[in-house]
């Protein structure tokens, strides 16, 4: 009921106007980030916000998030994820779980280009996956001035999340994702015809079955089971050397974190784990109070988080 909510319940955000900023995260690859900045842009604390698979800058979580930060006089950098936010045309690649060089990229941008001093990661499921992954491959060589990362329901775990999509309480979901992934390949087929051919679609009924023979396949990779290895923020969890705050809801239906991570999580004392009884994916639904909180308690947490780890 949570997932469900969430995504139904239209919200009005109104953001200040951003500048849109045209990133190369590799030659000849862009991507597409949405900025917003304070009047002293280098002096704030800047948040580069990721979001879920099939999402993209326009998510509601990403632009509820921006509200936030720019309230609490931080700026804010929507980013998309390579082919996301309008960008299929650009080049003739796939985004998926193991591009935390993408965010690398994004953040070396914003310190070279406008000089900012501070800066924390902010992710989704699946970019919350590829924030962590970026944070705990940097360890503590990453730049001086990254501060902090944040992830809500990341799919840090993702040969165990992409099973429990495929469970039949889950159909629905994984339904969804396949038929937006469906499309995304026929329009990037139509767009480079000859690097893409939609016949690998044929009998694929599961989102396992798609990073098999899709993603695996165009993104050098051997399979599923070794993308869903080596593409996981598991493997590095354990290096990540700056504050971080992982949030994952009991009752999300079908982000799964394992034992073994919980413990790599733990054990790490930079890390901060809260897992709440209620919550479904990313949704994390409350109270309004009347005062400007409109109950979307994720978002407000990520960037109180960051605020603490500012002041």
């Amino acid at each position: 009921m949570q997932t469900f909510a969430s995504f139904l319940m239209s919200r009005r955000i109104h953001l200040p106007a951003a500048e849109e900023r045209l990133i190369e995260v590799a030659p000849g690859i862009k991507v597409r980030c949405w900025c917003h900045w304070q009047e002293d842009r280098a002096q704030a604390m800047t948040l580069i916000v990721v979001h879920g698979l099939e999402g993209s800058s326009e998510s509601q979580y990403m632009t509820g998030v921006a509200r936030n930060g720019l309230a609490a006089g931080m700026n804010v950098v929507r980013m998309n994820q390579r082919n996301c936010g309008g960008m299929d045309h650009c080049a003739p690649t796939l985004y998926n779980s193991s591009l935390s060089a993408d965010v690398a990229a994004v953040a070396k941008s914003v310190i070279e280009n406008d000089g900012v001093s501070r800066f924390a990661l902010v992710g989704f499921s699946m970019g919350g996956n590829l924030v962590l992954k970026c944070a705990g491959e940097w360890a503590g060589q990453g730049p001086p001035q990254f501060k902090a990362v944040a992830a809500v329901c990341p799919a840090m775990d993702l040969a165990a999340s992409a099973d429990a999509l495929h469970e039949p309480a889950n159909r629905l979901y994984e339904w969804y994702f396949l038929l937006q992934l469906h499309r995304r390949l026929r329009a990037k087929a139509k767009l480079f015809p000859n690097d893409f051919d939609v016949r690998r679609l044929r009998g694929v009924t599961s989102l396992r079955l798609f990073d098999d023979r899709v993603t695996a396949h165009y993104c050098g990779f051997a399979g599923a089971d070794d993308y869903y290895s080596r593409a996981a923020a598991t493997n590095v969890v354990d290096r990540i050397a700056v504050p971080g705050l992982i949030i994952h809801a009991a009752n999300d239906p079908f982000i799964r974190i394992r034992p073994e991570t919980l413990r790599k999580i733990a054990a790490n004392p930079n890390l901060t784990y809260i897992e709440t009884v209620d919550g479904g994916h990313c949704a994390f639904l409350g109270e309004p109070d009347g005062n400007g909180y409109d109950g979307r308690w994720a978002e407000r947490e990520v960037v109180e988080f960051v605020k603490q780890v500012a002041s």
